[in-house]
């Protein structure tokens, strides 16, 4: 299970160094092999690739209504690999569709990661707080 914030930057060519804490984790499971694809909300999501193929496969059993959204999902995964140093490149193609620039926030969000801008994180949680809690977490409690 991943979890947690950490708060990177992307280098010139688009890298970024996925921190130790995960990279061990991803390492054992799937050698470093890693998905990244689009998510409508504005993020990327960063999938071990274990993981994304059981996805990709309910993904692509989806019906023709849903074909537009295969796209979104599947027309836009990039398999990548960790180089030596823990480093994935992000492909420039979904850097733009998302709008990562230099600060990027990596969340841990159970069986993958959300990669997102900084900013765009930020404006989106404040605008979570904002509209107060949904219904749906109305009985949850720590």
């Amino acid at each position: 299970m991943f979890q947690g914030a950490s708060s990177l930057n992307l280098d010139a060519k688009g890298r970024m160094t996925i921190p130790t804490k995960h990279r061990d984790a991803l390492i054992l499971q799937n050698e470093g092999r890693i998905t990244l694809t689009r998510h409508p909300h504005g993020c990327l999501l960063l999938f071990p690739r274990s993981t994304w193929e059981l996805h990709r496969e309910q993904i692509a059993a989806w019906p023709m209504a849903a074909r537009a959204w295969q796209r979104i999902f599947l027309g836009n995964a990039s398999d990548v690999e960790m180089d030596g140093t823990g480093r994935i490149l992000v492909a420039p193609e979904l850097r733009s569709a998302v709008g990562l620039q230099k600060d990027v926030m990596l969340l841990g969000m159970g069986s993958h990661f959300e990669i997102w801008d900084a900013n765009q994180l930020a404006e989106n949680e404040a605008q979570a707080l904002a509209g107060g809690m949904p219904d749906v977490l109305s009985q949850f409690s720590f």
